[in-house]
């Protein structure tokens, strides 16, 4: 039996006795329906263990006891000095930022991003650099040509964005603006022969209130007590690229300026608030509806509010298909995508800053008849593959093990993708330039990789993940309503999904992974493997200087780590400080190069390097995640139902 095994026998055995010390003169009238639930509990638990083979099994054999004594000081003295001292952090995050730009999925401007890492790279004397495809994506997007503005009764520049994979128009258009809010389907019928051609504004206004809360936030004292001791089932903050996971995230952080800036960007209600401003309260009638009948009526352009934001900054993503209602999350059902080659149709649609927006419908509502010029030019890229950046530093006598570090390198448009996530990547890129500098000779493998497809859904991690590491085969059938079923609950309906491991699986010690936006490292989710707690609070021990030493065992979700996690492979996420992730930057016109913070980076470069470097000159393998097995869970079983003495 292994110790953790022992540990909990004990302690349940412990905990038994002394509940029958201290109740001993009620033990004949216990209840024995509460014991023979527990029994019954346990017993289908290990039921479900005995046919639950799909998860990775701890043994001895593949979790070895680490030795995990960090760097010796004189190497982490140099890391610090050449990270703060002669960092390229900055110059890397420009040449993403400034020079190349937004970098779309499947756009010219990610293979550009993709082939000037690989070369950067091989400059700084990396080996194997390479992009590596990591499956089919669909079409690519590219922005030639746009401007908005009103231009009757008078001149009124706007403030505003076409969303991704909106189609080009014929050519410039002038045309009347029609404010169209329904509340309830009947309410569409007045609009029935009068859109063809029209510049539609779809939606209610967005009340925008005063913001008491600053704009950029450091986790506090109490905030990272309160991830310290939060349990496993905790969600932290996300670097997630998907609006599908934002719920988890408000949760998390609801009672800090952080978490009340973030419910303030889907928040149902016309109320005032005191921190940022929310839309107003959701319609009676879907959006996906509305706009599938706006389409139908041949609308020429569908123009919308920013959800989130204000004083100029507004947040864009990717068009929206008629008549596709949002899935939830996780998604029930197969979904199509607007970048997929078969996509159905989509009229053009922007996004506009809700102070413009607002001010649009306050004048039609005055019986202001306003007239609209757009023009709005677009490129497709057919059949396009997606790439992610790998290169690798050798390792030595255990070159054939590997450390990954990561970070995604695709972006949102509107903006330049500066804290989501070129930050990020410029922190990695950072972390192994650092190593190289200073000649240091790493035991395995260090192995980087800057993903694509990520904002999509986590595309190119997933796809490496699948052909280097292990992948579960896709279910032949996936019921409507399907749910996560609790773990004590023997479920017979779905045949057991086994890993299929692949060449690199046994190989892999840890990954880390950066993409929290330009904060300061704080700490790390353990993401339920508390083995790694001891081995971090040594590995952070240098740093407490520059405020990292957090630990929480929960989880944070959305982000590249999770591919990793997800077949059981010990895959990391930095806590890091907002800064102005949430209320500014993050899917933002405004995350531009400005709203990086440098000496942040340089921490965060720092941090990564050192992890990076003492993962790699461990003398066993990284430990990974404990799965309860039936020896354990046995033993769990006697010990509970063994009578009180």
């Amino acid at each position: 039996m292994r110790l953790y095994g022992l540990a909990a026998t004990i302690v349940l055995s412990l905990s038994f006795i002394i509940t029958g010390c201290n109740h001993i003169d009620r033990a004949s009238s216990a209840n024995p329906t509460e014991l023979e639930f527990k029994v019954q509990s346990l017993q289908r638990e290990i039921d479900e263990l005995r046919t639950a083979q799909s998860d990775p099994v701890y043994t001895a054999s593949t979790n070895p006891s680490p030795t995990t004594a960090p760097a010796p000081s004189e190497v982490i003295a140099k890391i610090r000095d050449e990270g703060f001292n002669r960092s390229q952090v900055m110059a890397t995050l420009s040449y993403l930022t400034d020079v190349i730009g937004p970098r779309l999925t499947g756009s010219p401007q990610l293979h550009r991003a993709n082939e000037w890492t690989r070369d950067k790279m091989t400059s700084w004397g990396l080996v194997n650099a390479h992009t590596e495809p990591w499956g089919f994506f669909g079409r690519g997007w590219s922005l030639k040509r746009f401007s908005a503005q009103i231009i009757e009764p008078q001149d009124i520049p706007l403030i505003g964005f076409p969303k991704a994979w909106s189609p080009s128009l014929k050519s410039p258009l002038v045309a009347e603006v029609i404010h169209v809010d329904p509340k309830t389907e009947a309410d569409l019928d007045q609009f029935k022969g009068k859109l063809k051609g029209a510049i539609v504004l779809q939606g209610a206004v967005r009340e925008v209130q005063p913001r008491f809360d600053p704009l950029a936030t450091r986790d506090d004292d109490s905030t990272l007590l309160k991830m310290a001791n939060s349990d496993i089932a905790s969600v932290g903050p996300a670097g997630v690229a998907r609006a599908s996971t934002a719920a988890e995230r408000r949760a998390q952080f609801a009672d800090t300026p952080v978490g009340r800036a973030m419910a303030a960007r889907n928040r149902a209600t016309t109320n005032p608030t005191t921190s940022a401003s929310g839309p107003t309260s959701r319609p009676a009638v879907s959006s996906a509806k509305v706009l599938s009948f706006l389409a139908k009526e041949g609308a020429a352009v569908i123009v919308t509010p920013s959800t989130q934001g204000d004083g100029g900054t507004f947040f864009v993503a990717n068009a929206s298909i008629p008549g596709q209602e949002r899935q939830p999350f996780p998604a029930t059902q197969p979904t199509a995508h607007v970048w997929d080659m078969n996509a159905p149709p989509v009229p053009p649609q922007i996004t506009l800053a809700a102070e413009h927006y607002n001010r649009l419908v306050r004048m039609i509502n005055a019986g202001e008849k306003l007239k609209m010029a757009v023009e709005l030019e677009v490129e497709f890229q057919d059949n396009q593959m997606g790439y992610n950046t790998i290169a690798e530093i050798p390792g030595t006598d255990l070159a054939d093990e590997i450390v990954m570090l990561g970070a995604h390198m695709d972006s949102w448009h509107s903006g330049t993708g500066a804290t989501d996530n070129a930050a990020g990547c410029a922190a990695v890129m950072e972390a192994v330039r650092i190593i190289k500098a200073l000649d240091l000779h790493p035991r395995r493998t260090i192995r980087i990789a800057l993903w694509t497809g990520e904002e999509q859904g986590l595309f190119g991690s997933k796809g490496y993940v699948a052909e280097h590491f292990g992948s579960y085969p896709e279910p032949t059938t996936r019921p409507s309503g399907r749910t996560r079923r609790p773990t004590t609950q023997l479920v017979t309906s779905q045949p057991t999904r086994n890993l299929i491991k692949r060449s690199e699986y046994e190989k892999l010690s840890v990954y880390f992974n950066l993409d929290n936006g330009t904060g300061r490292i704080r700490g790390v989710h353990l993401e339920g493997n508390e083995a790694a707690r001891p081995i971090f609070r040594q590995w952070l021990a240098p740093f407490a200087d520059l405020d990292a030493q957090t630990l929480t065992i929960s989880k944070t979700g959305g982000t590249d780590h999770v591919s990793f996690d997800a077949i059981g492979l010990p895959g990391f996420q930095f806590i890091q400080d907002s800064i102005e992730y949430w209320s500014r930057t993050h899917h933002a016109n405004m995350d531009l190069y400005d709203h990086a913070s440098a000496e942040d980076l340089k921490q965060c470069s720092v941090i990564l390097a050192t992890f990076v470097y003492n993962a790699a000159m461990m003398d066993e393998r990284f430990p990974r995640k404990l799965r309860l097995n039936e020896r354990e869970v046995e033993a769990k079983r006697q010990a509970q139902t063994q009578p009180a003495r």
